[in-house]
């Protein structure tokens, strides 16, 4: 994205880039950040190799890219238990809860197939040892220890994180996890507004019955007639800038670039704004009229995008 780039191309951002962080990246990095890597120091955790083929090809796209084939814990241990499931992406540093997984269909996903002791880090030492002090963007699905990794980061670096993303449960599928309403109840503490909300689910039918009833293919058709039930969420967060004198020109100009990507269109133009009050720097005033005419552009183009919603 050009504007983008004139952005981050300025000197605040060569000698303080935005940085970005992932636990629990799994086939990719966010296809979000491709329009921001080159710029970007990234850090991204996972545990299961299974699932980190994806690092060679992604390395080069990144100004700084530093793999933690390791555990993240908010706990200072050397080793940490780690459990391996069946599918790469459901293990965790937590046990499932198979009590209440056997009334899923996608139980069997969760199904514990070893347990090894992992080497764990912490996100504070982590950025102690790359000598960072900020995180710009944090995405963790780390299988049900979100909220307690984003809060080892402490109350000085989460006031500046300009986008937190998280993945919850819902339902209890790990014993003693973060769900979604104990990362709603803690954000209500800072100044975010949720930007996103994508929901994610399963059918709820008991495994044994399923497996007594229902052939393989018959259970893989029930999900296309059947109502999946809401069983997790991917919800994103964007601070709103709300205490100005905490942040310089270089955040409001990331906090605009983060909002145009997260087609936060109207909120970056309130940035903008707020930006060229506080700032005496034109490119607000560029950020604000570029912004504009993306909001006329899609309004004039809106009856049309609706109508082929409506007769594909």
């Amino acid at each position: 994205m050009h504007i983008i780039d004139n952005i981050l191309s300025r000197s605040a951002f060569k000698t303080d880039p935005p940085v970005l962080i992932d636990i629990g990246a799994s086939e990719s990095l966010p296809k979000e950040w491709q329009h921001i890597a080159k710029y970007s120091v990234c850090i991204a955790f996972d545990a299961d190799e299974r699932k980190m083929g994806y690092i060679v090809s992604e390395k080069a796209k990144y100004k700084k890219l530093y793999i933690y084939k390791s555990l993240v814990s908010d706990k200072i241990r050397r080793r940490n238990n780690f459990y391996l499931t069946n599918s790469p992406y459901c293990s965790s540093l937590l046990e499932p809860n198979n009590e209440s997984l056997k009334n899923w269909d996608f139980y069997n996903l969760f199904l514990v197939t070893k347990k090894v002791k992992l080497r764990s880090i912490t996100l504070p030492a982590v950025l102690k040892e790359l000598h960072l002090n900020k995180v710009d963007w944090f995405k963790s699905d780390s299988q049900g220890i979100d909220l307690r990794l984003f809060r080892t980061l402490g109350k000085s670096i989460i006031n500046k994180v300009l986008v937190a993303e998280f993945e919850p449960g819902i339902i209890d599928v790990y014993k003693k996890e973060d769900k979604l309403h104990h990362i709603l109840a803690y954000m209500d503490n800072f100044p975010f507004f949720v930007c996103d909300m994508k929901m994610g689910g399963s059918l709820r039918i008991n495994e044994k019955i399923a497996a007594n009833v229902f052939s393989n293919l018959q259970r893989k058709i029930l999900n296309y007639i059947t109502n999946k039930s809401p069983g997790w969420v991917e919800i994103s967060y964007v601070n709103t800038f709300e205490n100005t004198k905490m942040f310089n020109k270089r955040d409001f100009l990331l906090g605009w670039a983060f909002s145009f990507i997260k087609n936060q269109l109207c909120f970056a133009l309130e940035i903008s704004i707020r930006g060229k009050q506080k700032f005496d720097d034109p490119v607000f005033t560029e950020l604000e009229k570029y912004t504009l005419r993306k909001i006329h552009v899609r309004n004039i183009f809106l009856p049309f995008i609706v109508l082929r919603k409506i007769c594909p």
